[in-house]
């Protein structure tokens, strides 16, 4: 059997205190599959899987990873793009569902899983991950908290550490692989991070029905004085053409898409002034 095949959807067999926040996940957006490793299980290989740790060694897994964007840069836009701007996409395409492998069960049901990069794979083809999951952070009187691998807490502020903790361990090192290619220092790219973090879990809450409530809890997870996080949520409020509310942000980073489409700009980008911001957002709506 191939690892395609072995990995189409996630194992069935296998249950964690997280379990459930994945399966919600998969309902709302398909387009991801977290799959469940057993002590027994080896991680994916080969067929387009790479392991976080490979990406976070660099060299050829980079290398492979990479060449996928340069690909598909060419066949979309029909240009070589930049080596820093290839970086910066890769980079995104790959932390932006990694965040939520710890953002959405925090947020669902307030366990926070450790997810070091030996233990998660990717395959972003098919929009498949694996992780294997040793330990959690939970609150006092979860009924999980008895299980192995279980971390009490004391309250909520304690189990927002966990998160930022829980992320800066696996971003860390991947970051660090990027970097040689990204020509940017460890502010800037700890300011993607925080992006990742805080539009991962927006976009997702949106299709939850929970939008303002993560929004408040964002607020909370990163205030603008987290470190090694760069910038906070900073969420803010637009009005429509309607009087309608459209909540927006200003990433504290730039993912470079300018670049090879200037008029295309995020919603939530820098450069992206209100008046534009107004009819992006209300386009969607």
């Amino acid at each position: 059997m191939t690892v395609h095949a072995l990995f189409a959807a996630p194992p069935t067999s296998r249950t964690s205190p997280v379990s459930d926040a994945y399966a919600r996940l998969a309902e709302v957006f398909p387009a991801l599959r977290v799959g469940e490793l057993t002590d027994g299980d080896r991680p994916p290989a080969g067929g387009g899987w790479v392991g976080a740790a490979e990406l976070a060694e660099g060299g050829a897994a980079l290398d492979a990873f990479l060449a996928w964007d340069v690909a598909q840069i060419r066949r979309d836009h029909g240009e070589q793009a930049r080596p820093d701007v290839i970086a910066s996409l890769a980079l995104h395409r790959y932390a932006w569902p990694a965040c939520l492998l710890i953002t959405v069960p925090w947020f669902l049901h307030r366990r926070v899983p450790r997810l070091p990069v030996g233990q998660v794979a990717f395959q972003r083809a098919l929009g498949r991950m694996t992780v294997r999951i040793d330990e959690f952070a939970c609150l006092p009187g979860d009924p999980a908290a008895t299980l192995p691998g279980a971390r009490v807490v004391p309250d909520e502020e304690a189990l927002r550490a966990e998160v930022r903790t829980a992320v800066a361990e696996h971003l860390g090192p991947v970051l660090e692989g990027f970097a040689p290619v990204m020509r940017r220092g460890r502010r800037a790219l700890w300011g993607m991070a925080t992006d990742e973090i805080v539009e991962g879990l927006w976009y997702v809450s949106h299709l939850l029905g929970e939008e303002r409530r993560a929004m408040a809890e964002l607020e909370l997870l990163l205030p603008g004085t987290a470190k090694p996080y760069v910038g906070g949520a900073g969420f803010r409020e637009l009005t429509g053409p309607d009087g309608e509310s459209l909540p927006t942000r200003d990433r504290a980073s730039c993912c470079l898409f300018y670049t090879l489409r200037p008029e295309d700009t995020c919603a939530t980008c820098p450069r992206t002034g209100d008046e534009e911001r107004v009819r992006k957002l209300s386009a969607r709506n």
